[in-house]
């Protein structure tokens, strides 16, 4: 079923187009990834969407009552006061119907009466028809998925989160929201790998139609079955996923070469014809090939991969084989909120040489970016030492771009780290950056993500470091950037350290990694790409736990309120011999599940918390012992599966008997 018809769009402002001609069609179910370089109008595409905008020439017809969601970039949480009401957004009333249900639970220890009993009967049947228990786990399932805590997320204030915590909860709030059409701009922007990774799945497993705007290879491969390119002024729709986007894209430049050429050749010989034949006996014909030519629609050269960012790094001097040194370092932070010290690093001893191209890799918060600065003495050690060899010069490429100075334009940083050259000279280095004419007097504080990073970029470039730090050099990058980068990168010479959720980058440049995990470096020696065939089990075993953890939260959900409902119902009620002892047998039978419920869940997390650890793959035997475990986690889970069907089954009983001993009167 087509939900989505846009036909021969066309944007303009003023005298500057976006976009023309953009025009196709999305059915129900498909994954739509949208690509292209920035302010080509990917963004302006999704206003158009939901309406917000209207299109200058074309048509955009939406399915009657075709509910949109969209994921902006920039976040607003209205009203919501703590992070669990700002995912849950028209939701939220569901949190405080729950609380009513638990303190009127809890009440009927003292006060029974019939009026008390129907308030509470009434608004348990609400909660029930407005789907409370699954609503409230999937809020709860989706906020941890994407790295909060859900019961702490309960009360912890909006304010107090970072910009990648609010980028995250924007997300969370979106796939709660739901949706026929769900359309995301940048989802994995402030998300580490394995958050990303449980998108991705997330996305997978859905039955919305979803479009992405995203710059990750890794994650369009992955999740969109078919992509939408912007290029030049217009976009082209293409079927399957992003590999084979990149082939029919260069099977269409092709063709689109030999028509081009094609042309140019006949214009070419008529030209020729005409210059020789005007004044003479073939005058007439001459003049009439002229009118014909001038009538003919010249065919525009196809855009190439020439015309992105140009980019190439350079070494001044050698430097020495030991790059880098830690010598059991112990990196901390304070906390903010109780002013104590937290361990990020603890006694790592390590080193980086020269020519490796080292990834470091770690969930959000684990302390990478914090251990970049150590190393460059922008943070003290608690312990040990971390420190630069003799004669290294780094060149560091900041994730929050605090190296780009906001007080001078475009033209002065250049010029500045420069001073010899001439005016054509910076403006030519500015131009392999995308930045011409008028722009280059622009101020950094003017220009988008994307356009300060590609500035960032253009300063790094001229340092002639021999090592290259990089802490999420793509987050603002389009797709042709990146390749651009990844390509400077690997013809460079020097050393890297590269922090990056970009997983195609990761795979395609790393010799060595160092994965943080649990306050504790492991190191391994090979590449992105053998580290995730090696640990593949890793990422089975928590997919694993993620889907038990989204079961386990239906139960728990089930279990705040259900418990003290079945408590209180039992003491306060006169009911019949035989209908008392079979509640006492059910609700024995509901505590018995519920320990080994509680049983299987240790277990799983400690078979997980194995099958995580790094050290384990690094090991002659890890990957033999790692699919053990993983044999073992498997068992658990069907076990546990079984479990869950048991206890729903007694709960249900439990519900049952309740009523009747109520409706009994007795």
């Amino acid at each position: 079923m087509t939900q989505l018809q846009i036909s021969n769009v066309a944007v303009e402002f003023g005298a500057t187009q976006v976009f023309q001609g953009v025009t196709f069609t999305v059915a129900a179910g498909e994954r739509w990834g949208i690509v292209g370089r920035n302010g080509t109008g990917k963004t302006t595409l999704f206003r158009l969407i939901t309406g917000e905008m209207q299109p200058t020439r074309g048509t955009v017809v939406r399915q009657s009552g075709l509910r949109v969601s969209l994921l902006e970039q920039h976040r607003d949480f209205g009203s919501a006061e703590t992070v669990w009401e700002a995912a849950a957004g028209g939701l939220s009333e569901l949190l405080t119907l729950e609380q009513s249900l638990l303190e009127q639970a809890h009440a009927l220890g003292t006060d029974a009466s019939e009026e008390a009993l129907a308030r509470y009967g009434h608004d348990l049947e609400r909660f029930e028809r407005e789907g409370g228990y699954e609503a409230t786990a999937r809020i709860d399932s989706v906020l941890s998925g994407l790295g909060f805590d859900p019961q702490q997320a309960r009360t912890t204030p909006v304010a107090q989160l970072s910009g990648g915590e609010r980028g995250r909860l924007g997300l969370a709030r979106e796939l709660v929201r739901g949706g026929d059409v769900l359309l995301l701009d940048e989802p994995t922007n402030h998300l580490d790998l394995e958050t990303t990774r449980w998108l991705e799945q997330y996305l997978r497993d859905a039955t919305t139609t979803v479009l992405l705007i995203s710059h990750d290879r890794a994650f369009l491969q992955a999740v969109a079955d078919h992509i939408l390119h912007f290029e030049g002024d217009s976009a082209t729709p293409y079927v399957g996923g992003y590999a084979n986007f990149v082939v029919q894209r260069e099977e269409r430049r092709l063709s689109q070469q030999r028509a081009f050429d094609k042309q140019a050749r006949t214009i070419a010989h008529e030209q020729d014809y005409i210059a020789r034949n005007i004044a003479g006996q073939n005058s007439r014909q001459a003049k009439g090939r002229r009118k014909r030519l001038t009538r003919l629609p010249r065919l525009s050269a196809p855009i190439t991969d020439d015309e992105a960012m140009s980019i190439r790094f350079d070494v001044a001097q050698r430097g020495g084989d030991r790059v880098a040194i830690a010598d059991h370092a112990t990196i901390s932070v304070t906390d903010g909120g109780s002013g104590a010290r937290r361990i990020l690093v603890e006694s790592f001893t390590g080193s980086v040489r020269r020519g490796d191209v080292l990834g470091l890799v770690g969930p959000n918060g684990a302390g990478k970016s914090t251990l970049l600065k150590a190393l460059v003495g922008g943070h003290d050690t608690s312990a040990g030492e971390i420190r630069l060899g003799s004669g290294i010069d780094v060149g560091y490429y900041r994730q929050d771009l605090s190296q780009v100075p906001l007080q001078k334009t475009v033209y002065e940083i250049i010029a500045d780290l420069r001073p010899t050259w001439e005016r054509r000279m910076v403006q030519g280095h500015l131009g392999r950056f995308g930045f011409s004419g008028d722009e280059v007097q622009r101020r950094p504080e003017s220009l988008s993500g994307g356009e300060r990073a590609r500035v960032a970029l253009a300063m790094l470039m001229l340092s002639r470091s021999n090592l290259l730090i990089l802490d999420e050099p793509t987050n603002h990058l389009d797709v042709e950037s990146i390749e651009a980068l990844e390509d400077a990168l690997e013809r460079y010479e020097g050393t890297v350290i590269l922090v990056s959720h970009d997983r195609e980058l990761l795979r395609a440049l790393t010799y060595r990694l160092w994965l943080l995990h649990e306050r504790h470096i492991t190191e391994y020696d090979g590449g992105f790409a053998e580290w995730e065939a090696v640990s593949a089990e890793r990422a089975r075993a928590a997919a694993v736990r993620a889907s038990e953890d989204a079961a386990l939260r239906r139960v728990h959900e089930r279990q705040r309120l259900e418990r003290t409902r079945r408590q209180e119902a039992a003491k306060n009620t006169r009911s019949p011999r035989d209908l008392t002892r079979d509640l006492r047998r059910a609700q024995r039978a509901v505590e018995e599940t519920e320990e080994r419920i509680g049983t299987l869940e240790g277990q799983i997390t400690s078979i997980s918390a194995a099958l995580e650890d790094p050290q384990l793959y690094t090991r002659a035997t890890g990957p033999s012992e790692a699919r053990t475990l993983g044999r073992e986690l498997e068992a658990a889970k069907r076990e546990l599966d079984a479990t869950l069907e048991r206890w729903t089954a007694a709960t249900d009983e439990v519900e049952a008997l309740n009523r009747e001993l109520a409706s009994s009167g007795s």
